[in-house]
């Protein structure tokens, strides 16, 4: 049974025996535990991060963080010009792009080509946006690397993606057709559907994000006639909402104002695909695997440190128990040394963690090819994984501790194995 007197003389004695410790032994323990720490919560967070990033990107650069699109059996959104001035009422809202969006080609070398030539073309997905509005919500500016943004009187141009282009893209894949010598400048032919324009390329555009990279984006007042939309019906708005507000509220205010009878109304994580999902979980799950080797490492560490502290401290061990203090009480205090050392570790880390290394993430995030990585360190997670370092740091302590002071009292003073 759990005896406080005898809680009370192991806190006792496991705070004399810190005060008394060495410094450096003390802090070379500490350091381990901070090691372990951030080893239990920056190697999962870091693997999870590098999915998050790309999510994220996903949501600034394309969906924003609410989407509106066409139903499942419609080919555009019906009724828009009463579903965007709903939009306009609902409160949250700080900007929204409305798109048209159709499949078509882009041909490069149509003058010059020769009978029996291969065409110089690639198939793709082109836009038509209204320049500001989209850049209000996804700021397609910044990632012009080549050229120049659209503008809104801006007609026969077009910005195109860098997927589309070989020396962007140079991936060899029959499967995949990407345009050969074409630059800011170069005339291509746009098809789409039975309507052919010969249009020049205004700028490039290059993003860690497939879909956006792979588009090619018109002026909306031009692309609605070439795909017969002089209805107004479009295909997709994506929203911004203002600092503060949650895209859940703002989803269900749009459905209770009847948007989902024409539109499917969904957050960016309802329109995350099942399989990004599963890549996330099964990133956690090792994550976990691999932080749960420094666990160990870290339990075996406690575990040598109490018990060679023991045995160096047998004869005193054995005449506390000769003067009537009980082995409870002496591995108790066993036990609260291991807790002080993985709470003061895991402190550290904390701190470590949330005052230094994610707010460095966020500004300075891991160049992957498809993503810009950050550290994902969700609060309740961290102190799962402190409460685990706390555990296994008290079975660490109490096994050789009460292997120690198992052994008879005598044999104890006397030094005998």
């Amino acid at each position: 049974m759990l005896s406080w007197l005898n809680v009370k003389i192991g806190f006792f004695l496991a705070v004399r025996q810190l005060r008394r410790a060495s410094l450096w032994t003390t802090a070379l323990i500490i350091f381990v535990m901070v090691l372990t720490f951030l080893n239990l919560v920056v190697v999962s967070g870091i693997l999870i991060g590098l999915i998050q990033g790309s999510i994220n990107q996903f949501r600034a650069q394309s969906t924003g963080e609410v989407i509106i699109s066409n139903l499942d059996d419609k080919k555009y959104i019906e009724n828009s010009p009463n579903l965007l001035a709903l939009v306009d009422t609902i409160p949250g809202i700080a900007a929204y792009s409305a798109r048209y969006i159709e499949g078509g080609t882009v041909e490069a070398n149509y003058r010059t080509r020769k009978e029996g030539e291969k065409p110089n073309v690639a198939a793709t997905q082109i836009t038509g946006i209204d320049p500001h509005d989209e850049n209000s919500v996804t700021n397609l500016s910044q990632f012009v690397v080549e050229g120049s943004y659209l503008s809104p009187g801006d007609y026969d141009q077009i910005l195109m993606g860098a997927y589309n282009l070989r020396q962007y893209f140079p991936v060899e894949n029959p499967g995949l057709q990407v345009l050969d010598n074409v630059g800011v400048g170069t005339k291509v032919r746009v098809v789409v559907g039975d309507v052919t324009r010969e249009v020049t390329v205004k700028g490039i555009l290059k993003t860690k994000v497939d879909e956006v990279s792979r588009n090619v984006f018109f002026v909306d007042s031009q692309y609605r006639s070439m795909i017969g939309r002089s209805d107004g019906n479009i295909d997709q708005v994506a929203i911004r909402l203002e600092p503060g507000a949650r895209p859940e509220d703002v989803r269900d205010a749009l459905i209770r104002s009847g948007a989902d009878r024409f539109a499917k109304v969904q957050t960016f994580e309802d329109a995350q695909p099942k399989f990004l999902k599963d890549i996330i979980a099964t990133f956690g799950m090792l994550g976990a695997a691999f932080s749960s080797i420094g666990l160990v490492v870290a339990s075996i560490t406690i575990f040598i440190v109490v018990f060679i502290n023991a045995i160096t401290r047998r004869k005193f061990i054995g005449i506390l128990k000769g003067i009537g203090v009980s082995g409870a009480a002496i591995q108790y205090s066993y036990v609260f040394q291991s807790v002080f050392y993985a709470i003061i570790g895991s402190a550290i880390g904390l701190v470590l963690v949330y005052a230094f290394l994610v707010p460095y993430f966020e500004r300075n995030p891991i160049d992957f090819p498809f993503s810009d990585g950050i550290l994902v360190a969700e609060y309740g997670e961290t102190l799962f994984r402190v409460g685990l370092l706390v555990v296994s740091n008290i079975i660490a302590g109490f096994i050789p501790a009460w292997m120690i002071v198992r052994r008879n009292t005598l044999d104890s003073i006397l030094g005998r194995n």
